[in-house]
């Protein structure tokens, strides 16, 4: 019983700074990665702004209201990138809900769906 106790404690350890994921519902701009993190913005400049930088390769990520970064993820094997499913959304607010995991302070979200909303904020 002492060794499965300690074999659970060392798998614990090994997974330190990784959360299991939880269902979320996410409000937010899907801008370029970029820009949410080198210009700082609140919402994208423009939809064709957003569009020409996922088109040049930069990943689309979901701004929440408070700040907070989502970058969506696959969950297949080999992983997929996202921008062509964000394309259609890009400059544009979103709800989105799907699985959210939390590793180190990086949010990443494994969207199940994911609409237009209102521009709000």
């Amino acid at each position: 019983m002492k060794r499965l106790i300690w074999v659970a404690g060392m798998a614990a350890i090994l997974v330190a700074g990784a959360e299991p994921p939880a269902s979320k519902s996410v409000n937010g701009w899907v801008l370029d990665s970029a820009c949410a993190f080198t210009k700082g913005l609140a919402k994208p400049i423009s939809r064709d702004c957003a569009v020409a930088c996922a088109k040049t390769g930069s990943p689309l990520v979901i701004l929440q209201d408070d700040g907070t970064i989502y970058w969506p993820i696959s969950d297949a094997t080999p992983a997929v990138g996202q921008n062509e499913r964000l394309m259609p959304y890009a400059g544009k607010r979103v709800t989105a809900t799907g699985k959210v995991y939390t590793r180190n302070g990086s949010q990443a979200m494994v969207i199940a769906t994911i609409s237009e909303a209102p521009a709000g904020k």
